[in-house]
């Protein structure tokens, strides 16, 4: 025999065919079970990781990564630009107007966060350009009073390229009929779609139109930052910040988005938690099996051992048993999970598409659909922590089996 013993009656016992069919059905529900568990778990933690990578490609991709302002507006941003532009970790730099306002047509009225750019300045710190709709960021001119809206706004205010919205910001003008808040009617340039949150209140205007509606004379409020790495944004603000002559005030996106970066990061640790206890069920539903399998071949084991097996020998044949099942199903389930992880967006955007309901709303959710990334890292921890606890839950079974006596066992044959 040219096959290991050990190896050899492990394989044979597993199947369990010829005396106990339902021991060879708690075997098969076993493998099942563990192959179900890490496939799920790595499908739900490749969907976590593809929700952290679109929180980071597109909103903050989008957003600042960190912002420096002064006490007032920037009496000579384009210096302060230059200074901060030489901190070796500041790719690029922007200056803008930021205010919050209402965008309202025809009676409907949406809230907005309103920025003032320069179009040639936003193209190197912003991905907008890369997800307009409809029109251009070229085709903000100064003094034309025009606006980019998100496709959510859009949508919401039924408005297209060419109509025209009326902004309404807080500040109060005081005029002959009393005091009116400050508005003006702008007209929609250009439509964008980031498929997030952003869709819905994130608005763009030429930044000289934006100091005259905000009366800054001119100037920017502030100094939008790229840096090479998004964590490293808090400290290379503030290291930016000491470059400058004066008072400075720093941000940056931890402050304004980090709380959706945290839950997320919370959620996946959460999530592989609790299903890693599924997987740890479902393998230790084989020392149940073994268990089964040991008290249904007592008499071949005493066997066995009087045609001299050594216990190690049949301690060896039920750990090879147990193994088949947790190799077999972690194996499985690693193979349906990499499959389910690559195709689990291309599969619910038919699902939405058949039934025409959204799962994911960007009113609601920052983003609008399911999104997911395969990390083998990953893969390579679930696949290992179910080898390893499908071995660990064969040892008692299989040292019970090495402790029978062959004489007990047989008394009654």
């Amino acid at each position: 025999m040219f096959r290991p013993l050990s190896f050899y009656i492990g394989l044979r016992y597993t199947a369990a065919k010829r005396r106990n069919h339902f021991i060879s059905f708690i075997s098969l529900t076993s493998m099942i079970g563990l192959m179900l568990g890490v496939a799920v778990l790595i499908i739900v933690l490749s969907v976590m990781n593809g929700f952290d990578r679109e929180l980071k490609q597109r909103i903050l991709g989008m957003v600042p990564h960190a912002v420096i302002q002064g006490d007032g507006p920037l009496d000579d941003w384009r210096a302060v630009e230059k200074i901060v532009k030489q901190h070796p970790r500041v790719l690029e730099a922007a200056p803008f107007i930021h205010a919050q306002g209402m965008l309202t047509s025809g009676g409907d009225v949406r809230g907005i966060m309103l920025n003032g750019i320069l179009p040639e300045q936003e193209k190197k710190v912003s991905i907008i350009e890369d997800h307009m709709v409809e029109g251009s960021i070229d085709d903000l001119k100064s003094g034309e009073f025009g606006i980019i809206i998100g496709r959510i706004a859009a949508s919401s205010l039924g408005l297209k390229v060419g109509d025209r919205v009326t902004v309404v910001l807080p500040e109060a003008s005081l005029t002959p009929a009393g005091v009116l808040p400050r508005l003006k009617r702008f007209t929609v340039k250009g439509i964008f779609s980031v498929g997030a949150e952003l869709d819905g209140n994130y608005t763009l205007v030429h930044m000289d139109d934006a100091a005259k509606l905000m009366r800054t004379g001119g100037k920017a409020q502030g100094i939008r930052l790229l840096v090479d790495d998004l964590f490293a944004a808090p400290k290379v603000a503030r290291e930016a910040a000491r470059m400058l002559d004066g008072r400075y005030y720093i941000s940056d996106w931890t402050r304004t988005h980090g709380n959706l970066f945290q839950a997320i990061r919370m959620e996946k640790t959460m999530i592989g938690l609790l299903l890693m206890f599924i997987v740890a069920v479902a393998a230790f539903n084989i020392v149940s099996t073994l268990v089964m399998v040991v008290t249904d071949k007592t008499a071949d084991i005493a066997i066995l051992r009087t045609m001299g097996a050594t216990p190690g020998r049949i301690l060896r044949i039920f750990i090879v048993q147990g193994a088949v099942i947790g190799v077999v199903g972690t194996l499985i389930g690693t193979a349906l999970g990499i499959l389910g992880a690559l195709n689990v967006s291309d599969a619910i955007a038919w699902l939405e598409s058949v039934t025409g309901h959204h799962f994911l709303s960007a009113d609601v959710y920052f983003i609008s659909y399911l999104p997911s990334q395969l990390q083998w890292e990953d893969v390579l921890i679930i696949s290992g922590a179910g080898l390893a606890m499908s071995l660990l839950a064969t040892i008692y079974p299989a040292w019970r089996a090495s402790r029978i006596d062959p004489a007990e066992a047989l008394r009654y044959e």
